[in-house]
């Protein structure tokens, strides 16, 4: 049996602000992006809440930072990297508002755009 993989994509803005990331902090998530395009879930993605079914959060902690990436996995065919960021904790755990209210905005666009 073979597994279907799907096409991971990018918002291009997200894809910019994921370049800017450490290169560990890239390895890290393309190895869970990957298990997500097959199909699964990493350790370090859990839903976003907030967002119905299918979008994921992918934390990584490195050198005392916190990097996130926000994909969806119900849009389309493929798998979609809507927002990267690099968290600067002023509320303790909790994702900053403008944060979420953009990815809120670029799940609405995707599914437009997307049909």
């Amino acid at each position: 049996m073979t597994r279907q993989t799907r096409q991971i994509s990018w918002i291009k803005a997200a894809r910019k602000d994921f370049e800017r990331f450490p290169t560990t902090v890239q390895t890290i998530c393309l190895t869970a992006l990957t298990i997500a395009a097959e199909g699964g879930k990493a350790d370090i993605a859990k839903p976003f809440k907030g967002h119905g079914s299918g979008v994921f959060e992918i934390a990584v902690r490195w050198q005392g930072n916190a990097f996130r990436i926000i994909y969806g996995v119900s849009l389309g065919e493929e798998l979609w990297v809507v927002h990267v960021f690099q968290k600067k904790s002023t509320q303790g755990i909790r994702t900053p508002l403008y944060e979420v209210e953009l990815v809120k905005s670029r799940i609405h666009q995707l599914k437009e755009m997307l049909g």
